[in-house]
């Protein structure tokens, strides 16, 4: 009895057959599935990408600044050495 229990069950939740085939709704339905799923992890790729070029660009003005600072700097004490 027990045994008949666990084989029902096992057959319940085992995967179809190799041979079974998709019907078309059901193709559609997983296509769909898919494409929305593709959708969004090439969003959030997307978001990803444009915080990195954002920080990226941040810190290379953040460079930049510090540099002009650094020149100006310069420039004063060699024309108040002069």
């Amino acid at each position: 009895m027990v045994i008949g229990a666990l084989t029902a069950l096992g057959a319940a939740f085992a995967p179809p057959a190799r041979g079974q085939r998709m019907s078309v709704a059901e193709y559609q339905k997983k296509s769909a599935k898919d494409a929305k799923k593709q959708e969004k992890l090439r969003k959030k790729a997307a978001k990803q990408q444009a915080k990195a070029q954002k920080k990226t660009n941040k810190a290379q003005a953040k460079q930049l600044k510090k540099d002009r600072k650094a020149n100006e700097k310069a420039n004063r004490k060699l024309h108040a050495a002069a």
